[in-house]
């Protein structure tokens, strides 16, 4: 029995390696799942607050006074 090439490893190897990356794969899909950071305070009443900035009046700006631009 030769398993310390993945070419001529046998049946049961193979079946090892697929069942250890099938139970990785759920283990890092479960810790994602559970690792959700959040506050669930707002999310529950439906409201989000936000601060609306409005823009000003556009302004120009030159190094002289005396440049017009046609």
């Amino acid at each position: 029995m030769n398993n310390s090439s993945l070419f001529a490893a046998d049946r049961a190897t193979h079946l090892k390696i697929v069942i250890v990356s099938l139970m990785c794969a759920m283990l890092v899909t479960g810790i994602g799942l559970a690792a959700r950071v959040g506050d669930d305070s707002s999310a529950a009443s439906g409201r989000l607050e936000t601060t609306v900035i409005k823009p000003g009046k556009p302004l120009t700006a030159s190094a002289a006074a005396n440049h017009a631009i046609r």
